[in-house]
């Protein structure tokens, strides 16, 4: 008997835009935020087809908005055959089951987006782990506050569909003794991760990390910087898993740069604790370099999102490492400058990784952050030594060398502090 191979079809989406002007929300909705989230629901490969702005005046408990707008909207179901609504709100679980009910289609709500973007971009064994573990933290509560909305067989992939079959059949005590299982795993990739940290921190290796918002261009950025061929893509959240690369700079320095997920508007705080262990490599860095798309109106947006998610963990004052601005995308904004500061931190970079403009003046910035607290000295050398002459030209870097008569070198280094005891040995 032959197999015949099916290929789903993609759905059919609808997206909600809620505008709350209750005078505690504030203005919920702009434009720069209805773009974003039509872009996310693109992302996890659906086909939008409408996409409804809804003013809000009260928050409805039950259904979020009004009969009215739920009425309108289902006519729009109906007569446009669509699938599932996303909705670019935070829903309880009450509120899905009734938009669901009243709607006849499956409803996303935000997080629930996000998390099925995520599932569908794990790669790595690491990264799998920490979008399901967001994920159950995401369905526990729905179990808990509202079994009954699950009893009800949902098509669709990932985790559009709710849980899934096997997840329906689950209760409450087995979901739990999931998430203590991920987050058992998860805690072992952490300690991992801190015993490569401490091997690095002792052969005396920085760590830089990039952030920034998503699809700003770090993985872009990390790949020219770094040679490496990470995936990058014009698409929300294209990197997803942790990437650790080597850079070598012209001074035979050497330094590991972290690429990470990128932020977002509202990013799940399940994301958030479960991606830990991921952002440690932010949390734990030397420098961070902030990657802005400076060609984005909304870049001052983004910029505030960004400081407030490592606000969040615990990045601020005096715990947070220097931070360098790129202001990346710089062919598509030719009059951006850079401004470099005399400590570092808080300078700006204009860069372009996709044509590598400004990318020179950025590793000179980062030899320079490296070369801080350095000392110059001098040494001279028996061209004999060639030990000691390999030695300086791995440690230090060498302003000049000179030979001075048939059997001695003239050394003049830049060499950190740490090394002078070698000087005198």
């Amino acid at each position: 008997m032959d197999m015949i191979e099916t290929v789903e079809e993609p759905a059919w989406a609808m997206a909600i835009h809620p505008r709350i002007t209750d005078a505690r929300w504030g203005e919920h909705a702009s434009a720069s935020r209805l773009h974003e989230f039509e872009q996310l629901v693109l992302s996890c490969d659906c086909l939008l087809k409408a996409s409804k702005e809804v003013s809000i005046r009260k928050i409805i408990p039950a259904t979020l908005m009004g009969s009215g707008h739920l009425e309108s909207i289902a006519e729009i179901v109906k007569e446009e055959e669509l699938d599932v609504i996303f909705v670019d709100h935070n829903l309880s679980p009450v509120q899905q089951k009734n938009i669901e009910t009243a709607c006849n289609a499956k409803v996303v709500d935000r997080t629930g987006l996000i998390l099925e973007i995520f599932g569908a971009r794990a790669r790595t064994r690491e990264g799998v782990l920490q979008v399901q573990l967001a994920s159950l933290n995401y369905q526990l509560g729905r179990l808990v506050h509202s079994w009954t909305h699950l009893e009800r067989q949902r098509g669709g992939h990932g985790f559009l569909g709710g849980p899934g079959e096997r997840q329906i059949e689950l209760d409450r005590r087995m979901i739990r003794d999931s998430i203590k299982k991920l987050a058992a795993e998860l805690a072992l990739v952490q300690r991992m991760r801190s015993t490569q940290r401490v091997g690095r921190q002792r052969h005396d290796i920085p760590t830089i990390a990039l952030v920034g918002y998503t699809n700003a261009g770090k993985s872009t950025l990390f790949n020219r910087l770094t040679k490496a061929d990470v995936y990058a893509a014009d698409q929300l959240f294209a990197t997803l898993d942790p990437t650790l690369r080597k850079l070598e700079l012209s001074s035979h320095q050497s330094l590991m740069l972290s690429d990470t997920v990128g932020f977002v508007q509202d990013l799940p705080h399940e994301l958030i604790n479960a991606f830990r262990a991921t952002l440690e490599e932010v949390t734990e860095a030397d420098l961070i370099l902030h990657v802005r798309d400076i060609s984005d109106a909304e870049s001052p947006m983004q910029k505030t999102v960004v400081e407030d998610t490592l606000r969040h963990l615990g990045l601020d004052g005096d715990h947070c490492p220097p931070i360098i601005e790129i202001l990346n995308k710089v062919d598509q904004v030719p009059d951006v400058q850079s401004h470099i500061l005399d400590g570092i931190d808080g300078s700006r970079v204009a860069v372009s990784a996709l044509t590598g403009q400004g990318l020179s003046e950025l590793t000179q910035l980062i030899q320079t952050w490296m070369q801080q607290g350095d000392v110059s000295c001098c040494m001279k050398v028996h061209i004999s030594d060639g030990k000691t002459i390999a030695w300086c030209h791995q440690y230090a870097h060498v302003h000049s060398e000179n030979l001075v008569d048939d059997e001695w070198m003239h050394f003049e280094l830049l060499l950190d502090k740490k090394y002078l005891h070698h000087l005198s040995a």
